[in-house]
């Protein structure tokens, strides 16, 4: 997955992530959440459906603005169009089959043309989620450019730039000992 170049409000939650999954040791002493005042507005939760819907459970405040509605229980991939619609369908996948983290980077684009560069990242909930019949991920909608050259018009489709699968965890080795003494 991708470790550099981040912003700074994903690195956090990347972070916090790790620590909460037991992932790291001990505690880090890195920065905290009141250092990163929106961070909470641009968090939101989505929750797969049978029918492979993912719908907003929950979103921050920022993302509601920026997107230019109320978000909960709208399809999260009704933003993505043609091949990217797949593409992040299958890494929203990799991120629950691995339970491991993932990233995303995308233009948001509004329909008068203007665009954005952003930076998602996609945080499992919980353990064992493959297995839960509706599982979630915690996720973080971050823009890396300035929201101003939007003249407040709200993103309407986003392209994909990047994307930053987790990395599968490797299965303990398994080594099977057979003797025949014959």
């Amino acid at each position: 997955m991708k470790t550099q170049t981040m912003h700074p409000n994903t690195q956090l939650l990347l972070d916090a992530w790790s620590q909460i999954d037991g992932t790291t040791g001990a505690r880090s002493k890195g920065p905290l959440t009141n250092n990163h005042p929106d961070l909470i507005d641009a968090l939101f939760v989505i929750e797969r459906q049978a029918d492979g819907l993912w719908l907003f459970r929950n979103a921050g405040s920022a993302l509601n603005t920026v997107l230019g509605r109320a978000l909960q229980d709208h399809d999260f991939l009704h933003f993505w169009t043609g091949p990217d619609r797949k593409m992040i369908s299958g890494f929203l996948d990799a991120v629950l089959e691995n339970r491991l983290p993932g990233i995303a980077e995308a233009n948001g684009e509004t329909l008068t043309g203007k665009q954005i560069e952003v930076e998602l990242a996609f945080t499992p909930i919980g353990h064992h989620m493959a297995s839960q019949a509706r599982p979630r991920l915690l996720c973080l909608y971050q823009t890396l450019s300035s929201e101003s050259t939007l003249n407040g018009r709200p993103l309407w489709r986003h392209r994909l730039t990047a994307l930053h699968p987790p990395v599968s965890r490797s299965p303990a080795p398994y080594l099977k000992l057979v003797a025949n003494n014959n």
